[in-house]
């Protein structure tokens, strides 16, 4: 019997471990906001910044000469990963019964153009490890297997069949599901969606469509705390050491969770993220964790 109580003691403690971390990341203000703001329709606030890219732009380049195809998006989910997960650790996390919980690692949801109008997205998981050409090979081979007929996976397999439920039982009965897989964490086995779907952080290229900013939504279902947009490059004239100088610049538009991120948090986002876009050629190199 002695391995029972060995057992129970080791489950008490791991207990106990989660709820200290709940209640580091449950600060006052984040109950308070959580008490405050519906989620997350009345909790988004925006933000705007523009990147400089023309190292990119060239370093993209030049891979391309050498058969090697990266798109700026590469990149920027690179950057958003690691300045997620090593700068600020505590904006990857979600709500769950008015606790906030943390993620292990900066998994970044990607938005993607299948064929013509046709979206979808897949998941980048443990991204902060990625190199951006790792990042690219794992795109393309997705990408590949949905052109290819490959059924949807997780909660994008789910659309259809909520899509087909008559109108006046279709908004309750998404609500049912929402509220029981991401509010509550429970599994729903004939729907197959995983209670964290949509990874840390949602990224969307709307550049594509020649759009240079959007205020894009803050999807509820997926427990994000911020979704990025990137706009169409455009060269304009800056500042660089007192000198006006040519750059290509890149539009980044970011929609918060105000329960999780405040003005703080988003500014080290943009800071970390603007800085490490400087140094594509680190970008490109697997990001192994100090101690691992």
């Amino acid at each position: 019997m002695d391995w029972c109580f060995k057992l129970r003691a080791i489950w008490g403690r791991r207990d106990e471990d989660r709820l200290k971390e709940k209640k580091a990341l449950t600060t006052s203000w984040r109950r308070l906001a959580i008490a405050t703001y519906a989620a997350p329709k009345d909790s988004r606030i925006y933000g705007t910044y523009e990147a400089d890219v023309t190292a990119i732009l060239k370093y993209i380049e030049a891979k391309r000469q050498t058969g090697v195809r990266l798109t700026i998006t590469h990149f920027v989910a690179a950057a958003m990963a690691r300045t997620l997960h090593e700068d600020i650790p505590e904006v990857n996390c979600f709500v769950r019964r008015g606790h906030v919980v943390a993620r292990q690692d900066a998994n970044v949801f990607i938005t993607v153009n299948v064929a013509g109008s046709s979206m979808t997205g897949l998941i980048l998981k443990k991204c902060q490890t990625l190199a951006v050409s790792e990042i690219s090979e794992i795109i393309r081979q997705e990408v590949d297997k949905k052109r290819g007929g490959e059924k949807e996976k997780g909660a994008f397999a789910a659309k259809d069949t909520i899509g087909n439920i008559p109108w006046p039982f279709r908004r309750p009965i998404f609500l049912f599901v929402k509220w029981w897989i991401f509010d509550m964490g429970l599994s729903f086995p004939f729907l197959k969606i995983p209670p964290d779907p949509f990874g840390s952080i949602m990224l969307t290229n709307i550049g594509t469509f020649g759009l240079q900013t959007g205020m894009v939504a803050l999807f509820p279902m997926g427990k994000l705390p911020a979704v990025i947009a990137m706009g169409k490059i455009e060269k304009k004239p800056v500042v660089v050491d007192d000198q006006i100088v040519i750059r290509d610049m890149l539009p980044l538009t970011g929609t918060f969770d105000h329960r999780i991120v405040d003005g703080y948090q988003a500014g080290l986002l943009t800071q970390g993220l603007v800085t490490r876009l400087q140094v594509p050629e680190a970008l490109d190199r697997p990001n192994i964790p100090t101690g691992q």
